[in-house]
């Protein structure tokens, strides 16, 4: 059961989604985006990399980042849309309250550190199949970003969709598993092109993309 201050984390949370979405619609009104923006939701454990990634696909410095508490959001623009990314936490007393964010989204990002444990991989394994199986995200397009590939230990896609069984639990969605690490941010943006493409209905031909 969680403590009193995870609940009140929680409802932090929830009120800042609110008034996140309030500040946009009140103070963006006078002058609209020209591109469409999708609404994503980025998962993973702890440390595989989520804020520093978003960060830097930002533009942003990613010196002295901090594990996420709660969930932050980046707009990551792109020439035809901007992806409004809501990523939550990963701690393990989190997790469980992740599908407390899954309303009104188009999309989904999971970013797995490749080069984990054995131990680590089963436990992203069995957190990627909850999400892959949640009613709410049922056929939403989803992104496997394998950081960390710059890594000796790193496994590859290939292995990666293997060991997943995504052949099987991604059937019925498209999804993509796209390699990157924080020496080329440029693979994590190439990646969330591809995702971009989903949205828009676009075909994306590669070995690692399922349809």
């Amino acid at each position: 059961m969680p403590s009193i201050g995870e609940i009140f984390g929680l409802c932090c949370g929830a009120c800042r989604i609110g008034c996140y979405t309030l500040y946009v619609k009140l103070c963006c009104k006078s002058a609209p985006s020209q591109r469409q923006e999708y609404q994503l939701i980025c998962l993973g454990l702890s440390k595989a990399g989520k804020t520093t990634l978003l960060t830097m696909l930002c533009g942003e410095k990613a010196d002295d980042i901090q594990p996420t508490q709660g969930f932050n959001i980046k707009a990551i623009p792109f020439k035809e849309a901007i992806l409004n990314v809501k990523e939550i936490g990963g701690q393990e007393n989190v997790r469980p309250f992740w599908n407390r964010y899954y309303d009104n989204i188009e999309g989904i990002v999971f970013i797995i550190d490749s080069s984990c444990s054995p131990e680590e991989f089963l436990t992203v394994k069995e957190e990627l199949h909850k999400v892959l199986g949640h009613a709410s995200l049922k056929g939403l397009p989803i992104l496997i970003l394998a950081n960390y590939q710059d890594q000796s230990s790193a496994r590859k896609t290939d292995q990666i969709i293997k060991d997943f069984d995504l052949d099987e639990r991604a059937a019925g969605r498209k999804w993509l598993v796209h390699p990157c690490s924080y020496a080329d941010v440029e693979s994590a943006r190439d990646g969330l092109q591809r995702l971009l493409y989903f949205l828009k209905g676009i075909e994306v031909k590669e070995d690692s993309a399922r349809i």
